[in-house]
């Protein structure tokens, strides 16, 4: 290992600190009906998602969540100039939350055809995930439903946990983050690993996963990331549809997975200290 790789994690590690600690500042109540102007005035936006990434410690390896959706927590905060945190929310929960004051705005992967677009405002973005699996190249795993009985590794903040068990039977074993399951599938500890089609298709594209880049297609319709506000808050919308074009065109949630990818594998290729299951 090069002496620059320890300084780049060390970096990583304080970067990813900051964030955590931007994040997990305690929101105060949110008031029915507050949208984006309240949070202006509070010069605070809560923000759902699905998964609050875990607060970091001293001491903790670091290691990279398995969504980009506090990231554009995060990002959304800068460009609103206004400290954000996240809360959990359930996508289906989104319009009720919202409703209830919860959150100034909703954050989640949904479906065109989820019950939450009849409950308040979805704005896609130009990102779309659906479930991927990837194994060794030389698996005997060809389909979705041969997963049966099969150890499959997942995260767990991913959107996949307890899907995989109720659709093919599959013995899910679930992992901290993407990095500890990608790495167990290396190691022989799991037959699968189990992500955003974004995520792996990124990342088998590293020579160093040739080995590892059999894999069984997205199986499902894929869900969108989306903002979600309440029904009647148009200016929220319209506010957030802004972001969302402009994120569509320079294709920011993209470079946000390309780069977390490299973080990923670089983490996995510290942790392995035994060789590839053969």
């Amino acid at each position: 290992m090069s002496a620059s790789r320890p300084l780049m994690n060390a970096s990583r590690i304080l970067s990813g600190t900051s964030l955590v600690l931007a994040a997990c500042v305690l929101p105060q109540a949110v008031h029915a009906g507050g949208g984006l102007d309240e949070a202006a005035q509070r010069k605070q936006l809560v923000a759902g998602v699905r998964y609050v990434d875990p607060e970091y410690k001293g001491g903790m390896k670091f290691r990279t969540p398995d969504a980009i959706d506090n990231a554009l927590v995060q990002e959304l905060g800068k460009r609103l100039r206004l400290l954000a945190s996240a809360v959990r929310v359930a996508p289906e929960d989104a319009g009720v939350a919202l409703d209830a004051g919860k959150a100034h705005v909703v954050l989640a992967a949904v479906r065109d055809d989820a019950p939450v677009h009849k409950s308040a405002t979805v704005i896609p973005l130009d990102y779309a995930v659906g479930p991927m699996a990837i194994m060794r190249t030389d698996t005997d795993i060809k389909s979705w439903p041969q997963l049966k009985g099969r150890k499959v590794c997942l995260s767990e903040g991913g959107l996949y946990v307890g899907t995989l068990a109720a659709q093919y039977g599959a013995v899910e074993v679930v992992k901290r983050a993407p990095a500890d399951s990608l790495l167990a599938v290396r190691t022989g500890d799991c037959d699968a690993a189990v992500h955003d089609n974004t995520m792996l298709e990124e990342l088998i594209r590293l020579p160093e996963w040739k080995k590892f880049s059999a894999r069984l297609p997205v199986a499902a319709p894929r869900a969108r990331l989306a903002f979600i506000v309440q029904k009647s808050d148009a200016k929220s919308a319209a506010a957030l549809t802004r972001i969302a074009r402009e994120w569509s065109a320079n294709r920011y949630p993209d470079h946000l997975v390309a780069k977390a990818v490299k973080h990923i594998a670089f983490e996995v290729y510290l942790d392995q200290d035994v060789p590839d299951c053969h």
